[in-house]
C-alpha cells in the first residue's frame, strides 16, 4: 500500500516522493477526499489521465455538496484542450459555478513551469516541472502551503476566466 493512503491531511508532516502518474493521482485523490474547505490547483491543463476520472470528479462534487462554504480554484495555462476534449471538470464547474472557479494564467506568468495543489492550507503536492510526474507530497506542510497560496493568489487576482468556459444558452 502506498504511503499516501495512510496519511491524514493536517496531521502527517512527511515529504513523500512521487515519481509516476499513479503516485500523483493517488496522493491528490487521498488529499481531496479529506479536504473540508479549500483546494487551489495550478496546472498546465489538468492532465486528463490524472484528473478526468469518475473518482476525482465525485470527490470534488462531494466536497462542494457537503461543505457549502468550500472554495475550489484552478489556474490553468491551457483551457482549450479541456473544452475540446470534454474534460469533466468543465461541466462540474458550470454546475457548481459558485464554488468552482477556473481562470487562465495571466500572460505575465505563462513561463512558470511548475504545477502544484494545496488542500485546506495544509496539504501540498508540488511538481517542479509541470509536464513531468516527479514531485513531492506532504499532508501537513502549512509553511509551504502558505508560500504557494500567496503565489497562487497573486496570479489568481490578475488572471481572468476563460471565455471558452462560458455556458452557451440557446
Amino acid at each position: 500500500m502506498p504511503e499516501y493512503e495512510q496519511c491524514k491531511l493536517g496531521d502527517d508532516n512527511q515529504a513523500l516522493i512521487l515519481d509516476s502518474s499513479s503516485d500523483n493521482y493517488g496522493a491528490a485523490l487521498a488529499m481531496l477526499q479529506q479536504t473540508r474547505r479549500d483546494v487551489a490547483i495550478l496546472s498546465r491543463q489538468m492532465d486528463g489521465r490524472l484528473y478526468d476520472t469518475t473518482e476525482f470528479m465525485q470527490a470534488l462534487s462531494q466536497l462542494a455538496s457537503q461543505h457549502p462554504r468550500c472554495r475550489i480554484r484552478l489556474l490553468l495555462k491551457e483551457v482549450e484542450p479541456l473544452v475540446k476534449y470534454g474534460h469533466r471538470i468543465i461541466e462540474l464547474s458550470r454546475r457548481l459555478s459558485s464554488m468552482i472557479g477556473i481562470r487562465t494564467i495571466h500572460e505575465d506568468y505563462r513561463e512558470y513551469n511548475e504545477a502544484f495543489m494545496v488542500f485546506d492550507e495544509r496539504g501540498v503536492i508540488k511538481r517542479r516541472y509541470a509536464d513531468r510526474y516527479e514531485g513531492t507530497a506532504n499532508f501537513n506542510d502549512p509553511k509551504q502551503a502558505r508560500e504557494l497560496l500567496s503565489f497562487f493568489d497573486e496570479v489568481w487576482n490578475i488572471s481572468e476566466p476563460d471565455p471558452n468556459l462560458r455556458r452557451l444558452h440557446i
